[in-house]
């Protein structure tokens, strides 16, 4: 018992050195970026701007991280976000606050467990029926902006006067707030533990008693509280969400995708929850920086995302030796 202790005292020691090297690498790159660029690259205001801009993506990368770890994928994210969105803006407009928190928890929430619950009943690879489930959700998000009756609510900016949850520091106590749960459920609870488990081979946790659907379903509930998050926080910063077709949404998930594939990187040395805010930091620093050094937003840009998001999911996967979901 005793021997175990020191192991585990010993892991979180190396967890927090890690981290602080990690940290005190990330401020060491900024101020060379900064020196680069004449003392732009650190002011106050394009700190607050890369810190904001990565808020939501934080809470989609730890959905992502959910779905890993239990053996799925589900690319229909970014159309719940859409319409996640554009529940917060609806209701928020008419309620406020409380409509722009529960219109966006609402939305997100349902529309994964929905996703969750036609994965466990039809058993068709969570790949295939999300790209499905993205082509509807972008046609629903393009009817209720087109039809008279939705028009007016959706196809509209966020009040001003209900956007403090997006902006700083709102939307980093939320950031905070959101790790320590996050952590603590992943970390330190019977259903974290269910997941990693059933993602790790799910019929030796059958076999141990664990229930797949339960566990399963539950992975959809998290996963959709943490988007019904992300929608609340993206449509108060940003104002408003346009619609989108042609799986055009899935853009929306490409760099929560590179933070969660880079934080699976840095997972052997910090906690994978611990790791995605500062690589979510990390991921929209850079590209932060390709715009000071005039790469064109949109195409080279996108460029670099998607190599970006190969080039770690090789590393993430490097040494697996069974098939990669």
């Amino acid at each position: 018992m005793q021997t175990k202790t020191v192991n585990k005292t010993e892991k979180q020691q190396n967890t927090a050195l890690n981290l602080l090297i990690l940290i005190a690498a990330m401020v060491v790159v900024a101020v060379a970026v900064n020196l680069f660029t004449g003392g732009d690259f650190l002011t106050a205001k394009n700190v607050e701007i890369i810190v904001s801009n990565s808020v939501y993506p934080t809470f989609i990368a730890w959905a992502l991280c959910f779905l890993s770890a239990c053996g799925y994928t589900d690319l229909s994210m970014g159309g719940v976000l859409v319409l996640g969105s554009f529940a917060a803006c609806a209701f928020g407009n008419a309620l406020g606050y409380p409509g722009v928190v529960l219109g966006g928890l609402a939305a997100g929430t349902l529309l994964v467990c929905v996703n969750f619950g036609i994965f466990t009943a039809t058993k068709i690879p969570s790949w295939i029926a999300s790209i499905s489930l993205a082509l509807i959700y972008e046609a629903m998000s393009v009817l209720l902006r087109t039809a008279k009756v939705t028009k007016r609510y959706v196809d509209t900016e966020l009040s001003r006067e209900v956007r403090a949850l997006g902006q700083f520091p709102a939307n980093v106590i939320i950031l905070i707030v959101g790790l320590v749960i996050v952590y603590f459920v992943y970390n330190r609870t019977t259903i974290g533990l269910n997941v990693r488990a059933v993602g790790g081979n799910a019929n030796v946790s059958k076999a141990l008693g664990i229930n797949i659907s339960k566990t399963v379903l539950a992975v959809g509930l998290i996963a959709g509280l943490l988007m019904g998050v992300a929608c609340i926080v993206q449509e108060s910063y940003n104002g408003k969400t346009f619609a989108m077709s042609g799986l055009t949404s899935i853009q929306m998930i490409f760099k929560p995708l590179a933070i969660a594939l880079l934080a699976q990187i840095l997972q052997k040395r910090i906690n994978i929850i611990v790791a995605v805010p500062f690589c979510s930091i990390i991921i929209y620093g850079v590209f932060n920086i390709m715009t000071f050094f005039g790469v064109p937003s949109g195409t080279l840009q996108d460029v670099f995302l998607g190599a970006f998001v190969v080039v770690f999911g090789i590393i993430g996967q490097a040494g697996t030796k069974e098939v990669v979901k």
